[in-house]
């Protein structure tokens, strides 16, 4: 695989999922966009983020693969990545908001008594991954220092524990055919993940 084509194939790889994401989101509120709530949408911004993020651990893993230099996705991971950006704050900031706005309170104790006792802890868990998703950003002033190694680390053990929340609270993912897509997401996450490190421990293999 050369240059053009794996460029080709990230971008497929978003779009599609973008469009998937939005059709299972679809619907679930039956295509009435025009009487939708927040607590309606804010669902949305959390499947385009995961999926979005899905694909960058993909293509990374790849890209390392096919032995490709970084320079070739970089675009590719930039402009995502701001996009990733955007949904994680939409999916959480609009939910809050609106929980604000019903006279519920502010996060977290407001996002919290909005679900069962039950499924608290995988509020808290995506509440947690959100912080260290926000702290990756950083990476852009910190990322050369030596132990940025550890935020990167914490970023790839938050997106596990993002399946978690979006397994147990997702309104999209308990039933139909998405939640075959994402287990699918999942699985394929997950070998990513085992290969991307494994290929850090074998560093005279790693493209630089």
């Amino acid at each position: 695989m050369n240059y053009k084509k794996i460029q080709i194939l990230a971008w497929s790889v978003s779009i599609i999922s973008i469009v998937l994401a939005i059709t299972a989101w679809g619907q679930s509120v039956s295509w009435e966009l025009g009487s939708i709530s927040s607590y309606q949408l804010f669902p949305l911004f959390g499947l385009l983020a995961f999926s979005l993020m899905w694909g960058h651990y993909l293509m990374h893993s790849l890209r390392v693969y096919f032995k490709i230099e970084k320079n070739a996705l970089k675009q590719y991971f930039e402009i995502t990545s701001l996009a990733v950006l955007g949904a994680i704050l939409l999916h959480p900031g609009l939910l809050a908001w609106q929980l604000w706005r019903d006279g519920l309170g502010l996060p977290p104790s407001s996002e919290l008594n909005y679900v069962s006792s039950g499924m608290k802890i995988a509020v808290i868990l995506g509440m947690i991954s959100v912080m260290v998703f926000l702290a990756y950003e950083l990476r852009r002033n910190f990322g050369n220092k030596k132990w940025w190694k550890y935020v990167q680390i914490a970023s790839d053990a938050a997106i596990l524990l993002i399946v978690v929340h979006s397994l147990k609270l997702g309104t999209n993912l308990q039933t139909g055919w998405f939640r075959l897509v994402w287990l699918f997401y999942v699985f394929t996450l997950l070998i990513s993940l085992v290969y991307i490190y494994v290929d850090k421990f074998n560093a005279p293999r790693k493209v630089k």
